[in-house]
């Protein structure tokens, strides 16, 4: 990555945290897009030229996860299935405790989901990440209707499995006993979508 695109990055970092700060200590919808620029010491049309909405300061958090699973399918090894590989994927994930699966218990993680799921336009501009992250495992399942319904259900699964995690954590159960369900309840999610799903995949 050359110095300019490093500085691209980090200027998308920096004005990402400086806007999720805001958010947390005020509200999302108390907060304006010309704030967040104030605060970040950029012009707003400059931060309109990195970020197209106010919903995306927060949803650029995600940006890196949208074409994960068709990374991670893309990358497997000769003669493993697609599951396999997103299930050892997971299962990775929730054992480093990775907050795209739900299993952290960091304070600023936890208030960082509760901003999210607490706010209808995030709530909906995250399904819009979510159908681009659909459509790129599809793709990586080599297209068709069959791709494109495999890849919704694993995405679901995968979701599903996150929210069930943050929202145990979140309710004040210890992070030990989430995670230990929590790779039970991935084996047996995963075990499902491969016994439901096209051999292919």
């Amino acid at each position: 990555m050359g110095l300019r695109e490093r500085k691209k990055l980090r200027m998308y970092q920096d004005v990402s945290d400086v806007a999720i700060t805001l958010f947390l200590q005020k509200g999302f919808e108390r907060v304006s897009v010309a704030e967040v620029a104030a605060a970040a010491q950029i012009s707003k049309p400059t931060l309109f030229r990195y970020f197209s909405s106010k919903e995306d300061l927060v949803l650029h958090r995600f940006a890196d996860h949208e074409a994960e699973a068709a990374r991670v399918v893309a990358a497997r090894a000769s003669g493993e299935s697609a599951v396999d590989a997103l299930r050892r994927h997971f299962l990775a994930g929730i054992e480093r405790s990775d907050p795209i699966t739900g299993v952290n218990g960091d304070p600023h993680i936890l208030a960082f989901h509760r901003l999210l799921y607490g706010t209808p336009s995030l709530v909906a501009r995250l399904y819009e990440y979510l159908e681009r992250s659909e459509d790129a495992l599809t793709e990586a399942l080599g297209g068709g209707l069959e791709a494109r319904l495999a890849a919704g259900q694993i995405v679901a699964v995968q979701r599903i499995l996150a929210q069930e995690n943050w929202r145990r954590i979140a309710e004040g159960e210890p992070v030990a006993d989430v995670r230990r369900d929590a790779v039970v309840a991935a084996q047996r999610a995963f075990a499902r979508l491969e016994a439901g799903l096209p051999r292919c995949v």
